[in-house]
């Protein structure tokens, strides 16, 4: 795999923490996406060492969505820098009003430190990151109001959550009985479409073989929609995981009080059609199964 252009920087996370992208553009930079609160001064340090011998200053941080696991550091590295933040334009009156169950942080059972914007971005318009313009693009699907960010020039994408390597995030409108999965397969019709060579996801490692990741997402796509109630099981599964990613320990009965005005996690419950502590006690144990939490007396502990 040929390296990036120079001007641009690839920062890979993990499942807690969203991936980061710099680009610099002479003496200032731009970072999309922060990370998850409980890694913010990671992220601060790791922007000052991939900026550290270089003229620019990071002055502005763009968001390609509001979940916690991309935003969750924007105050922090605001706070550290004087970056401004750019958000997208469909998130603002609720970044306005800071109504933490609207934008997903209470609903998830997550949390992130409040932070007031200062610009939006909408589709159709163009970023200029690392001394490349990069088209906006709505990515419905995984949630209705992210967006992607596509530079022809390079043949780039920022895919955000919207396509992994192997797979997608969790398509959250599904969850709420709304539509999902058609916005999520137009998606990735689109990056199909758009002349792509390289994609810097939101999650795991920068990949090439665009054709084969489309491939791969569209089979878990298609899965899901031949079920319903596998998305809804996958879904609190990885909720349930993000969660002991967070705490890292937590006795089960706590974990039951913790979650206990999730409603995003106990709407999978409903579509799954199980009561919602015996549901999480179920994903415990399947997660417990499967290597990737495991029980040290009353205690879940992740692994």
């Amino acid at each position: 795999m040929k390296p990036l252009p120079a001007s641009l920087r690839f920062i890979e996370r993990d499942w807690l923490s969203s991936n980061q992208i710099v680009g610099i553009d002479g003496d200032e930079a731009t970072v999309v996406d922060t990370g998850y609160a409980k890694h913010a001064a990671l992220t601060v340090e790791l922007l000052r060492h991939t900026l550290a011998g270089t003229d620019a200053r990071l002055s502005r941080i763009v968001n390609t969505h509001l979940h916690s696991d991309h935003c969750g550091g924007n105050r922090a590295v605001a706070d550290a820098f004087g970056s401004t933040i750019t958000i997208p334009q469909a998130s603002a009156e609720q970044v306005a009003a800071w109504d933490e169950s609207v934008l997903s942080f209470a609903s998830t059972g997550q949390h992130c430190p409040r932070f007031a914007h200062d610009a939006t971005l909408r589709p159709g318009e163009t970023l200029r990151l690392g001394g490349f313009d990069w088209d906006v693009h709505a990515a419905p699907g995984h949630d209705p109001k992210s967006l992607i960010l596509h530079c022809e020039r390079e043949r780039l994408l920022v895919s955000a959550d919207a396509l992994w390597e192997n797979g997608f995030g969790i398509v959250f409108p599904e969850i709420e009985g709304e539509s999902g999965f058609d916005e999520q397969h137009a998606v990735l019709d689109l990056v199909e479409r758009l002349r792509v060579e390289r994609v810097l996801p939101g999650h795991g490692r920068m990949f090439d073989d665009v054709q084969a990741a489309l491939a791969r997402a569209r089979a878990k796509l298609e899965a899901m929609r031949s079920d319903p109630r596998r998305h809804a099981r996958h879904a609190l599964k990885v909720l349930v995981k993000f969660l002991l990613l967070d705490v890292e320990r937590i006795d089960e009965s706590a974990l039951h009080e913790r979650a206990r005005d999730a409603v995003v996690m106990r709407h999978a419950a409903e579509q799954i059609g199980m009561d919602y502590d015996r549901a999480l006690k179920w994903a415990a144990d399947s997660l417990v199964e499967q290597g990737l939490l495991r029980r040290e007396g009353s205690e879940l502990v992740d692994a």
